[in-house]
C-alpha cells in the first residue's frame, strides 16, 4: 500500500514540476494576449455571421411579404378549377349514361368499358 502512495505522490510532483516549467517557457502576459486575441477574433466572425443571417432573414421576410398574397389568390384560383372540372366531368359521365341508356348503340364496344379517371389526387398526401 505505501509503495502505491509513494508511487502516486512521485508522479503528482513530477507533473507539477513539468507543469511548473511549461509555465516558464511561455510568459503570462502572451498567453493573455494571445487569448484576447482569439476572442476579439472569434467574435467578430460571429458578430458578421449574425448580420449575414439578420440580412438575410429580413430579405427573406419581404420576399414572402410580395409574394404571400399571389400565393393565396393562385391557392383559391386552383381550387376553383379543381371543382369546376370535378363538376364538368361529373356532367359528363351523367350524359354519357343517358345516351348510353336512351342509344344502346351509340358509342364503340370499346369505350363501353369502365372509364378509370388516372387524374392524380393532389389532396392525398404522397
Amino acid at each position: 500500500m505505501e509503495e502505491q502512495d509513494c508511487e502516486k505522490e512521485s508522479v503528482k510532483l513530477a507533473s507539477e514540476e513539468i507543469s511548473h516549467e511549461f509555465k516558464t517557457l511561455v510568459n503570462s502576459n502572451d498567453l493573455q494576449s494571445l487569448n484576447h486575441l482569439q476572442n476579439t477574433i472569434q467574435l467578430g466572425r460571429l458578430q458578421d455571421s449574425n448580420a449575414v443571417l439578420s440580412h438575410f432573414n429580413e430579405f427573406s421576410e419581404h420576399c414572402y411579404a410580395e409574394i404571400s398574397g399571389d400565393l393565396a389568390r393562385n391557392t383559391r384560383i386552383l381550387k376553383s378549377i379543381k371543382t369546376d372540372l370535378d363538376y364538368i366531368f361529373q356532367k359528363l359521365r351523367s350524359m354519357k349514361s343517358k345516351i348510353l341508356n336512351t342509344y344502346p348503340d351509340a358509342f364503340p364496344a370499346d369505350s363501353e368499358s369502365e372509364v378509370v379517371d388516372r387524374r392524380p389526387d393532389l389532396e392525398i398526401p404522397k
